[in-house]
């Protein structure tokens, strides 16, 4: 076999995708957590309309900014973790990458939602003919909008997470017990979803999914930076992948 000697190593594809996994979760916190946190409040349109118009560099920043963030290192990683596993099983792990980034090109046309807050409460000159009242209730619309159109997304990123699951256990490259996790996270997702989509008194996500997804998504890119890949599993692989 020949190795082309600009090609990245296994173990730097491994680092780059722990590297952005972990942009990924410190931007997520700040989109998901701190910043609605800080603007958004549970059942009071009036203040969160208040507080995005007056912070809106904070809403600009940490919300859609964070989220540009997210969706650019997802383009990337979706790559990096196709060519990462693709010797397990090209087609696989082909539809993984690509479910991925559905669930990326969904994320990235959700903002629109954000976009549309912002021309609510800028006041607008064709916005003239709605209510303070009217117009917070579309402000209202488009927040919940966005979080449906985020549910939706998720929907698209459990095929993924089920493939990288068995694609992981079987890789012999990396720990089985990584795949079994990430099968467990799948699972989670799928239950979510389909809860927060079709079940109208389902509102809250039970600790036990948040859990299992959490333990999945900081294991495995804390094993990426750390343990990298067994790069000669990962070869030997190869070899087999190139003659198919």
């Amino acid at each position: 076999m020949k190795t082309n000697v600009n090609e990245l190593s296994p173990s730097a594809y491994a680092r780059i995708a722990g590297v952005l996994y972990l942009i990924i979760t410190v931007a997520a916190i700040f989109a998901h957590f701190v910043v609605p946190d800080q603007l958004i409040v549970p059942g009071d349109v009036a203040a969160t309309a208040v507080n995005i118009t007056n912070s809106q560099s904070l809403f600009r920043v940490g919300l859609v900014g964070s989220e540009l963030i997210i969706l650019l290192s997802e383009v990337v990683l979706s790559v990096v973790l196709y060519v990462l596993l693709k010797p397990v099983n090209k087609t696989l792990s082909l539809v993984a990458a690509v479910s991925r980034l559905a669930m990326t090109i969904i994320h990235g046309l959700n903002l629109l939602n954000y976009y549309f807050v912002l021309q609510l409460l800028n006041g607008s000159n064709y916005l003239s003919a709605f209510g303070q009242e009217q117009v917070n209730a579309l402000v209202n619309l488009f927040l919940d909008a966005h979080s449906t159109g985020f549910t939706i997304g998720i929907a698209f990123l459990v095929p993924h997470v089920l493939i990288l699951g068995y694609l992981i256990f079987k890789s012999g490259y990396f720990p089985k017990v990584l795949g079994v996790l990430f099968i467990a996270a799948g699972l989670g997702y799928l239950f979510d979803t389909i809860g927060l989509l079709m079940v109208p008194s389902y509102t809250t996500t039970p600790g036990l999914v948040q859990m299992v997804i959490a333990v999945a998504e900081i294991a495995f890119p804390v094993w990426l930076l750390v343990k990298g890949v067994n790069s000669d599993r990962w070869h030997n692989r190869t070899p087999a992948l190139e003659t198919a």
